[in-house]
């Protein structure tokens, strides 16, 4: 899975206007999230309604609450491990909100700024699939090789850039299982 011109092969593009220019171009951080719309439910096509801005409030009580919403992430992972690319990763996707990073001693804000969102379809009680973390592994192996200050040591949950407001992945996230995903991506890399 290379990345050309900020755009990872294979993942399917539905572009989102919910982004901006990098203001110094940097690519040095990896946020995981989890999402799924209505909560607590998989599949549809509700998430990439609502990161291109088309989000039905009329479609489910909860949607009402966040169709005007302007926010998006670079990919989506869904359930079958299918890619779904947003942004390019040169791009400024909307993703991290009021977050901060402690980069070298000093404390880094406005993280959209650095940072690549990655969305995982699930929320925070439901196991992952193997086919999420294959992919997301990939994608991860495809941006460690393109971004050099990307580092395994770089790779975070919104969970813990903000921690007061945001707990995601979550739990149901397996840590351990990923980077064994990853290690063997290095190993064939």
């Amino acid at each position: 899975m290379p990345i050309q011109e900020g755009w990872l092969a294979g993942a399917r593009r539905v572009p989102s206007p919910n982004h901006n220019a990098r203001p110094d171009g940097e690519v040095s951080l990896l946020v995981l999230h989890s999402i799924s719309l209505p909560p607590g439910e998989f599949g549809g096509d509700a998430i990439e309604r609502l990161f291109t801005n088309r989000l039905d409030p009329a479609g489910h009580p909860f949607f009402a609450e966040i169709a005007d919403l302007r926010v998006s992430a670079h990919l989506l992972i869904r359930r079958d491990g299918e890619c779904v690319q947003f942004v390019p990763f040169h791009g400024r996707a909307w993703h991290a909100g009021r977050s901060r990073w402690r980069d070298g001693g000093v404390e880094r804000t406005g993280l959209n700024d650095f940072a690549v969102g990655i969305e995982l379809e699930g929320d925070e009680v439901s196991p992952y699939t193997a086919a999420q973390y294959r992919t997301l592994a990939r994608a991860t192996r495809a941006l460690l090789d393109a971004y050099p200050r990307l580092t395994h040591e770089r790779i975070t949950s919104h969970a813990h850039v903000a921690p007061l407001r945001k707990t995601d992945p979550g739990p149901a996230f397996d840590w351990a299982y990923f980077r064994q995903w990853l290690s063997s991506m290095d190993i064939s890399a």
